[in-house]
């Protein structure tokens, strides 16, 4: 099982990209639309670990980024062609960050080491498998569409393949 802490965006910033995601599909390139039969939505994780329920205890009353502004302005990859859309990081993204660290670290919860404070880098994932020889298109299709600029509207701790969401704001 993963659980992982995601922020949501607003009704705009998530149709752009849905709307990006589907036209990668078109093009045969999977993305995050297709993924576990649609289950997911646009979002940014701050943090990731193998357990839900501990994350979502820990978390209770702190505040996760609801209202904060989110530029998507580049284009990046992953190793293991993981292509994403990268969050200019604020001072007040990475301080909500390391606020959801602080509290999560002091429950004991062990998190992904490259979701950590100084490690993470803030993204919006599209597709968590291009094809080589589909990343060309990929990229420039997601060129197209920047630059988004979105507002957290909600957080959750997810953990998709068993269909489980504990919403935490908005």
């Amino acid at each position: 099982m993963v659980a992982a802490l995601e922020l949501y965006l607003d009704v705009t910033a998530t149709r752009r990209l849905r709307t990006l995601w589907h036209a990668l599909e078109s093009e045969g390139i999977p993305t995050l639309a297709s993924l576990q039969t649609e289950k997911h939505r646009p979002h940014v994780s701050l943090a990731a670990a193998a357990r839900l329920e501990p994350i979502a205890d820990a978390l209770a009353g702190l505040d996760l980024g609801v209202g904060l502004t989110l530029d998507l302005d580049f284009v990046g990859q992953f190793v293991g062609r993981v292509l994403w859309l990268g969050v200019t990081p604020t001072a007040e993204l990475l301080a909500a960050h390391r606020a959801v660290h602080e509290r999560l670290a002091a429950a004991g919860i062990e998190v992904w080491d490259h979701y950590r404070p100084g490690r993470w880098v803030p993204h919006c994932t599209v597709s968590l498998r291009v094809p080589n020889p589909l990343l060309s298109p990929a990229l420039r299709r997601c060129l197209e569409i920047l630059p988004v600029r979105a507002t957290v509207t909600g957080a959750s701790v997810t953990d998709h393949a068993n269909d489980i969401a504990r919403p935490l704001a908005g």
